[in-house]
């Protein structure tokens, strides 16, 4: 039976060694998906407002909306084939036109979710509004609002509207004002809002 007991010996360490290696395996395993948690948890870009998106402009090029900081920005989605389109371009680019030089302006993002009443490419949409209504405001490439696909920048704008049910009108604004630091949030549902706008334009622009 001598002759056995190296062999035991060293079955038995290797199969320690084994261990060892494995437990070893499982550690770096733990680790790395550690680390990779942590990453996503302090790297993920942090949002603290509208303007910290990056959004694409018509031609499908990314861009910050840095560049409006600052601005009473009037946001808002549109379509080429609402019942109230006609209206609320000319309404919007009368803002435009009144206000654009007293750092207003607004930003257009097309949706073909509500109705399919934007079924058009981006350079049809932009022919369109500039063909018809002469629109000197921004319209970027168009959007998802609602669903998993949403753009982050809406999906942020619509978690600060007070009911989700004012995504199936029209049109969903939101106007933000800065003044003194201080960072008003102003919100018109239905088509009266743009009315609305000229009268608070008026106090930013003079005040």
């Amino acid at each position: 039976m001598e002759p056995s007991l190296p062999l035991a010996t060293h079955t038995l360490k290797s199969s320690k060694l084994k261990n060892k290696v494995f437990i070893i395996f499982i550690s770096m395993v733990l680790c790395t998906a550690l680390l990779g948690l942590l990453q996503l948890k302090f790297l993920k870009p942090r949002y603290k407002d509208f303007y910290s998106f990056d959004v694409k402009d018509w031609r499908g090029r990314t861009m910050s909306l840095e560049k409006y900081r600052g601005k009473a920005t009037l946001v808002v989605n549109v379509a080429s084939y609402c019942q109230h389109t006609e209206k609320n371009y000319i309404m919007l680019q009368e803002l435009q036109r009144e206000f654009g030089s007293s750092h207003f302006t607004v930003l257009a993002f097309p949706c073909n979710q509500f109705g399919e009443m934007e079924p058009g490419l981006n350079d049809e949409i932009i022919y369109f509004a500039k063909s018809n209504y002469g629109v000197t405001f921004p319209i970027f490439s168009k959007i998802k609002i609602l669903g998993s696909e949403a753009s982050p920048a809406f999906k942020f704008l619509i978690g600060k509207v007070v009911s989700l049910l004012s995504c199936m009108l029209c049109l969903l604004v939101q106007c933000y004002f800065r003044q003194k630091n201080v960072q008003i949030k102003i919100c018109w549902i239905g088509n009266s809002y743009l009315k609305n706008c000229f009268y608070y334009l008026n106090l930013f622009k003079y005040s």
